[in-house]
């Protein structure tokens, strides 16, 4: 008889998990609390309009290949993808702003222009970068954290050094342009913690970013939900929505029995958890938890997120498809979210308009915006701050783009701390889990094999390899290796 396996959550981990297992003969259920699946990376629509309600990047498109290489297909079977050009635009100030081409070559152009001698600093910059990313993205993120010598190989040794200082050190040694500097640490944002806590060696994600370049599937994120559920499915997987599981059960060996659903016990020989991994601990006894409350609070957690999303009556102009508002200073903004945690007065902020790309996203010659502000986890929610907060990045943009907004806006949903602990369960409503410091990398994360309850597994952004699409790709996949070496024991 198969071995029957339920994973809590729908998200790209627990569904990454879900295929793997499937396609080694396991018998997978999936639970969703849910209407919907996708866990973070669902959809809203409302007349006509269309939006990712959590990720909007597509980044690293080989870790997706290497996903669906797995089951001996190309992405391309469920969806389709473009690239962006530009891959993202910038504002630093009125009619300010520069476009990140998809092509190297421009961007090499694009430094030079703005710091003499940048494109060479650049261009070496890179190379380690490029370096780093082959290295750390198709090996060492796919090792399970269970031991630091996993850091250590031929191919590391020579680089551990860069642990040991910071993506800021490292950037500002080779450029003065504060412009440049804060485009070259934009993507630490997607790691979840400041550039001066950031080891040095995930510069690999600025090969991500200019290597890689920033790509749209067509229909947006959840098409690639959408695509690994239908995979899923086809391997057997079967997913259940509107599932809230109350408990897990152990029994007095120590092992998972199954979990609860509406009082029923539903029995199971493994129990993978994609969901908030706190929350998950707490539908245990407490002898079967591994982590206090002490634990969790000490951790620093990447931020949350106030997320507007927005039907606008008309095309928005001065614009790209993904746009970044630093016009204000990053380290004050920072300081908000990690040294006093509390709603920055100046925030950055980020504002996504797909329908610019994609014409599925909103009815001809309007307009769908995604608007999204970095906070602090654990800061009162409240309709107010909400409200004034709309407003204040509304106004900044008018401004910066020179043109009116606010009498163009047909609706607005927004999303914020409160909907994430409701929807998700995310401890401090959270958005992205850990943030990816020294002492939160690899070994040093919560583990995917729990050390008290046998049979008990967890996948996602708050375990290895951290948070972001990809990463959660990887993180199904490594739980699922050691659930499938657990049971051929």
């Amino acid at each position: 008889m198969n071995k029957t396996i339920s994973i809590l959550g729908s998200g790209f981990s627990s569904l990454a998990s879900a295929c793997y297992l499937a396609k080694a003969g396991y018998a997978v259920t999936i639970f969703e609390k849910n209407d919907q699946i996708g866990g973070r990376a669902r959809q809203y629509q409302k007349d006509g309009f269309l939006f990712d309600m959590g990720p909007t990047w597509y980044w690293m498109p080989d870790v997706f290949e290497r996903f669906f290489n797995d089951f001996g297909i190309q992405p391309h079977q469920y969806y389709k993808l473009h690239k962006l050009n530009p891959a993202y635009q910038v504002y630093f100030d009125k009619n300010d702003s520069i476009s990140i081409s998809s092509h190297l070559d421009e961007i090499y152009d694009l430094f030079e222009k703005e710091e003499k001698g940048s494109a060479d600093q650049l261009r070496q910059f890179l190379k380690q970068a490029e370096t780093n990313y082959n290295v750390a993205v198709k090996d060492i993120v796919y090792r399970p954290g269970i031991s630091p010598l996993e850091l250590i190989s031929p191919k590391t040794i020579n680089r551990l050094h860069q642990l040991f200082f910071d993506i800021r050190r490292q950037v500002k040694q080779k450029f003065n342009n504060p412009r440049l500097i804060k485009i070259l640490e934009f993507p630490v944002l997607f790691l979840g913690a400041k550039p001066s806590n950031t080891p040095a060696m995930y510069n690999f994600m600025n090969w991500a970013d200019f290597g890689l370049g920033t790509w749209h599937p067509e229909g947006g994120m959840y098409s690639v939900v959408d695509g690994i559920a239908k995979l899923a499915e086809d391997l057997g997987v079967t997913i259940e929505l509107n599932s809230p599981v109350e408990k897990i059960e152990v029994n007095a060996k120590g092992t998972v029995d199954g979990i609860r659903i509406n009082d029923q016990l539903i029995p199971s020989d493994i129990v993978l958890s994609g969901a908030d991994y706190h929350h998950t601990e707490q539908l245990l006894d407490p002898l079967h938890r591994q982590y206090s409350d002490k634990y969790w609070s000490n951790k620093t957690f990447a931020p949350s997120s106030l997320l507007f999303y927005v039907a606008f009556d008309k095309k928005i102009n001065n614009v790209s498809h993904h746009t970044l508002f630093f016009d204000k200073e990053f380290d004050s903004h920072a300081a908000y979210i990690y040294d006093m945690p509390a709603w920055p007065k100046d925030p950055l902020f980020y504002a996504s308009f797909p329908s610019m790309t994609d014409e599925k996203f909103a009815p001809d010659g309007k307009e769908a915006g995604t608007f999204l502000i970095p906070i602090a986890a654990g800061i009162e929610d409240s309709d107010e701050n909400r409200e004034n907060y709309f407003n204040l990045i509304i106004d900044r943009m008018e401004k910066l783009t020179n043109q009116k907004l606010k009498e163009h806006v047909l609706f607005t949903k927004s999303y914020c701390i409160n909907d994430f602990i409701k929807d998700y369960n995310s401890y401090k409503g959270n958005a992205y889990g850990l943030a990816n410091t020294l002492t939160q990398t690899a070994f040093l994360r919560p583990k995917i094999k729990s050390k008290k309850v046998k049979n008990l597994y967890f996948t996602g952004q708050l375990t290895v390899p951290g948070p972001g699409v990809p990463p959660a790709l990887i993180s199904g996949k490594i739980a699922a290796d050691l659930i499938t070496k657990q049971l051929k024991k």
